[in-house]
């Protein structure tokens, strides 16, 4: 076990990490996690975990959602939103370095007024372009959630305005952002500029919330030989904990049902209608298995054993089928005692690359939830995390190497113990802004 000094104690306690949660960090990072019981990929087939309901079943769970609503329950979006967008331009940065205008810089130099953010370009070109937008408009540090993505004939809408649009058609006007500490009064300046805009387009009032990741969800880096890693002048490094942290602050959330979704998968209004269709669809299905597991609660006849295993959170999974996109996806596990749990899974959690290639569909990050229990109290959802669903992954700081640990995935080990269901969604509700070029297809045209 590891000591720590006076100094390191201070540095836990000021994160307000617990010494024990320490160790175990240190711990998870020298003997790695164990190994998950794959059973197989969810699919479509009958019993293996995928719905693709038909037409008619699709309007029957809108219609359970519309009826739902009409009770005004809480319905709350949350919307991870703290992620800079410097990925997205990492192409234009290297454009900066060397001037080499590669395939990429030509479709971006040529197509600079197809941009939401175009007009404010124009004039300039090649270098002199992308210094502006990167260093001037300050693309390059600002996150995604305040660029410019879609343009409109009454002016450019943010990721951020469009999930503003996008709640309101769903039923959730209560709208909660994670953001990180640095960009938290631009976000709040930005909602605050075009909240009374969609409010009067909509007839709505909506209810903007924001929160920070919290300094005791940081993570302790570690050398490769599993000490702790240590920065120049002698303290401990701590790192983010990945969105997984991010379970502490849906935690705190003040909902019955929640909407789950990334910050860059908007789409301009002309192709909403399959989004809102099937987040619809989603809820329906959502709260009739809701309504099932409820009055199944209250039945006196029911065991201990069966009301442990329904009384947990609820969350339906769209998920699309496998195009080729990166990331997880649907898979059945075998737990411990033996019994069958529906999981997401990362593709860093599958040691055998031939389940993956099996894989008919993959996680789009496209849930609801349903976060209080049969008698209207809310879950507390920290207990229903798998601690041993973390991951391991190899930096660097100041030339070293270094063990980074994340923990369990908000929408993979941190909802590990919850009672899931899978939907399949069409490809259509699936349009994330990984570069800035995805920004030239048509679905964000």
């Amino acid at each position: 076990m590891t000591t720590f000094t006076n100094e390191d104690c201070l540095q836990l306690e000021k994160r307000g990490i617990a010494l024990s949660v320490a160790q175990q960090q240190l711990e998870n990072l020298r003997n790695g996690f164990p190994s998950l019981d794959i059973v197989a990929p969810a699919s479509t087939k009958k019993g293996q975990g995928i719905l693709a309901p038909t037409h008619e079943e699709q309007d029957h769970y809108i219609e359970v959602w519309q009826q739902y609503l009409s009770t005004h329950p809480k319905v709350a979006k949350f919307v991870p939103a703290s992620g800079a967008a410097s990925r997205m331009f990492k192409d234009l940065f290297a454009y900066l370095d060397n001037g080499v205008e590669t395939p990429f810089i030509q479709e971006f130099l040529s197509n600079m007024d197809k941009f939401a953010f175009g007009d404010q370009l124009a004039g300039k070109s090649g270098q002199e372009a992308v210094r502006f937008l990167l260093q001037d408009m300050d693309y390059g540090q600002l996150p995604k959630g305040l660029l410019l993505f879609h343009k409109y004939s009454d002016g450019a809408r943010t990721p951020a305005v469009e999930h503003l649009v996008e709640g309101t058609l769903t039923g959730a006007t209560d709208i909660h952002f994670t953001v990180s500490h640095d960009h938290l009064p631009l976000f709040r300046q930005h909602i605050a500029a075009n909240t009374q805009r969609f409010e009067k387009k909509y007839g709505v009032h909506y209810r903007i919330t924001f929160s920070e990741q919290k300094p005791s969800t940081d993570t302790l880096a570690a050398n490769p030989d599993g000490t702790p890693f240590r920065t120049e002048d002698g303290r401990l490094l701590f790192r983010p904990g990945g969105h997984g942290a991010l379970i502490e602050n849906l935690n705190e959330l003040d909902a019955d049902i929640v909407f789950i979704k990334n910050i860059d998968n908007v789409v301009p209004d002309r192709l909403k209608k399959d989004t809102v269709r099937y987040k619809q669809v989603l809820a329906g299905v959502l709260i009739e298995e809701q309504q099932r597991i409820f009055a199944r609660l209250q039945d006196p006849s029911i065991s201990d054993e069966e009301r442990q295993r329904l009384n947990r959170p609820i969350r339906v999974c769209g998920v699309v089928k496998n195009t080729g996109e990166p990331g997880g996806g649907p898979f059945i596990v075998r737990e411990e005692d033996g019994s069958l749990s529906y999981q997401i899974l990362e593709s860093s959690q599958i040691a055998d690359p031939t389940l993956m290639q099996q894989a008919t569909h993959f996680n789009p990050v496209d849930l609801v939830c349903s976060i209080r229990d049969y008698e209207g109290n809310p879950f507390n959802l920290t207990r229903f995390v798998d601690p041993q669903t973390g991951f391991i992954s190899h930096k660097s700081k100041d030339g070293k190497e270094l063990l980074a640990l994340e923990l369990p995935g908000l929408w993979n080990g941190a909802m590990s113990k919850w009672n899931t269901i899978f939907v399949q969604v069409p490809i259509s509700t699936f349009n994330p802004v990984k570069t800035v070029n995805d920004l030239l297809r048509d679905q964000h045209q």
